[in-house]
């Protein structure tokens, strides 16, 4: 499984002068965690990795077409007890999603 967004996003952090660029990579990080192997859907509101995906596919086409997505649409897969925590939490990636939450925080403070 590559995780090459979700590891450059962790390592060098997002750039403040670009917010919309900068949430789309915390989302495509997010695609990356989402897509590991033996993860737990149990927890979560998704069903699958497929649901999962098509959600933040969604958010990013958004994005990209020149929209901006509205926050709580975003903000709630980054929260304490939401669908990305709750899928780390029963898959053995809690601190990464936690390193990946403070990302989309700074993000969310530039951009809304």
């Amino acid at each position: 499984m590559n995780v090459g967004r979700a590891r450059q996003l962790l390592q060098e952090g997002i750039n403040r002068e670009a917010p919309i660029e900068s949430l789309i990579h915390v989302l495509e990080a997010s695609i990356e965690l989402i897509g590991l192997p033996d993860n737990d859907f149990c927890w979560s509101s998704w069903e699958d990795e497929a649901q999962a995906k098509g959600e933040l596919l969604g958010l990013i086409s958004v994005l990209k077409s020149g929209g901006v997505p509205y926050r709580l649409d975003v903000a709630v897969l980054f929260a304490v007890t939401g669908p990305l925590q709750e899928l780390s939490l029963s898959s053995g990636w809690a601190n990464t999603f936690l390193k990946l939450a403070d990302k989309y925080d700074e993000v969310e403070a530039l951009l809304w």
